[in-house]
């Protein structure tokens, strides 16, 4: 009996173990047939792998450009090239000085020093060799914006306006300097001439900061009586073109001259006041002028009063110590030269760079199309000027100069002069050739994903508040909107369309995968359990 009992509880043990061992098989298949069922096949999976981070010969964002041959610039043997020498070594003393690295990363970065140094030495007395020079140290690429085949271009000038020092019946409206409690994160009080786009505060107390006064708070005197008066004024439109060119000369009864210069504005962005004269139909968008927006502003004085505040954007002023005969200094830091100084975008292009600007332009009168083949300096800015191929030519000082700038808004070809050490086709023989594209047949039993397909492309951010500068006819010309896509450039051309910073990650195929196989059942044996004897 008790050989039996031990027999039986053996054998209920064996198969106890027995059913356990089946429901664990049981458990591992089905886990498997389920994973198998939701997960991707092995051999479908891809892994991009991206080209190689090169530099690119010559990258201007937003921009395209091609390459020319001095011959093919069209225009260029027509102009006055030491008139633009002379400019140019105007902008050179500031480059030729410069120590290390730029501060901003810009396409030129610090290559304008090797032709400035070499021009300090040369004081040329023709244009011959003034041309000679230019060509002998720069290259010409035709520039605009991707997607277009042309720039734009508006005018700019220091306005002469009659004025005061003291308040009286006659001149009341104040030019004010910039107020003490006007706080721009990174700059102090002792700032000189503070950015003209971005955020600007209204400090309260020690610490709460509020956005500063608009252009309606200001004018109801907001800030009024607190000793900031440089000047006054006739009329608020005077005041309001010389914020829009961000410069002027103020004529006093005695004879005397105060020459004014932008210092700071008050962080809300510039409206145009032209755009919406236009947009509400009272001036025509092929006849707006400044002159027009003047006289619309005269003849009725309530509208003119609303339509100011519809640019919330105020500029305050600096006294600069100039006479009659000095010209106004630009953002860079040297007097303009009319006829030859431009303002640019300088997000994008650095100070003194030449460009040379071609097409026609009404310069005698609102109808002519005169030829205008001139080569031009980049000595200033603006924050609506915008974009790779957008100028703002500087015509002077005085009523003549304000009719000529006040009437441009037109295309024109724009070429840049790049220094020869950046030449884009000697650096872009350099560039590696990219690995050949994988076969179709392989291409389909490897399919690669694209990291770039789904990302958001990146959309340049307007600047804002006008705050001194020169406005693209004067609050109505803006360049125009991009007709579409690129288009696709012959293959005897070398143009290069840039938007992005680096090289678009080429998808390669990856190495051929490991299949699993299905692995053989192992066999088991079973093993009887005698009863011992």
């Amino acid at each position: 009996m008790e050989a039996l009992t031990k027999h039986l509880s053996y054998g209920r043990l064996a198969i106890a173990c027995c059913a356990l061992a089946v429901v664990c098989s049981t458990a591992a298949i089905a886990a498997r047939y389920r994973s198998s069922r939701h997960a991707a096949p092995r051999h479908e999976q891809s892994h991009p792998i991206p080209y190689p981070n090169l530099e690119l010969p010559l990258q201007v964002s937003g921009s395209q450009y091609e390459p020319l041959a001095w011959p093919n610039v069209s225009g260029w043997s027509d102009d006055d090239h030491l008139a633009a020498y002379n400019a140019f070594r105007t902008s050179c003393k500031p480059i030729a000085a410069q120590q290390g690295a730029p501060a901003d990363s810009k396409a030129l970065g610090s290559s304008l020093r090797d032709p400035c140094r070499i021009a300090k030495g040369l004081d040329l007395a023709s244009g011959a060799k003034a041309k000679e020079f230019f060509e002998q140290n720069f290259v010409p690429l035709r520039i605009s914006r991707l997607g277009e085949d042309a720039g734009f271009v508006t005018g700019y000038y220091e306005p002469v306006l009659d004025g005061s020092r003291t308040q009286t019946d006659v001149y009341n409206v104040p030019v004010y300097r910039r107020p003490s409690n006007l706080f721009v994160r990174g700059k102090t009080q002792a700032s000189v001439g503070l950015p003209n786009s971005g955020p600007v505060y209204r400090k309260i107390g020690r610490r709460k900061l509020v956005p500063y006064y608009d252009r309606g708070q200001i004018e109801d005197g907001a800030i009024a009586g607190r000793g900031l008066e440089i000047a006054w004024l006739k009329s608020q439109t005077d005041l309001l073109f010389a914020q829009i060119q961000g410069s002027a000369r103020i004529k006093f009864e005695d004879g005397t001259t105060l020459r004014i210069n932008y210092d700071a504005h008050n962080g809300y962005p510039y409206t145009p006041v032209g755009r919406v004269l236009i947009d509400r139909g009272i001036i025509p968008r092929d006849q707006m002028s400044m002159q027009k927006i003047r006289e619309w502003m005269e003849q009725n004085p309530d509208g003119a009063k609303e339509l100011r505040r519809q640019n919330r954007a105020y500029v305050f002023f600096r006294e600069v110590p100039l006479s009659d005969k000095d010209e106004a200094v630009g953002a860079q830091g040297v007097p303009l030269t009319p006829g030859r100084s431009i303002a640019v975008d300088k997000a994008l292009h650095v100070y003194g760079t030449p460009f040379f600007i071609a097409g026609e332009l009404p310069i005698e009168s609102e109808q002519s199309k005169t030829p205008f083949h001139r080569l031009m300096i980049a000595q200033d800015t603006g924050s609506a000027i915008v974009g790779p191929a957008r100028a703002d030519l500087y015509f002077g000082a005085g009523a003549d100069a304000g009719k000529v700038s006040g009437r441009l808004r037109h295309n024109m070809q724009f070429v840049m002069l790049v220094p020869k050490g950046l030449d884009p086709v000697a650096r872009g023989h350099k560039l590696p050739v990219p690995d050949e594209r994988p076969s179709a047949r392989i291409a389909k039993l490897f399919p690669q994903t694209d990291p770039l397909r789904d990302k958001p492309a990146d959309v340049p951010t307007a600047t804002v508040a006008k705050a001194g500068s020169k406005d693209a006819a004067h609050g109505v010309a803006k360049t125009p909107a991009a007709k579409g896509a690129a288009p696709a450039a012959p293959a005897a051309m070398t143009s290069v369309a840039q938007s992005a910073p680096v090289a678009e990650p080429v998808p390669l195929p990856v190495a051929r995968p490991d299949i699993p196989q299905p692995q053989e059942k192992r066999r088991t044996r079973r093993y009887r359990h005698h009863r011992d004897q």
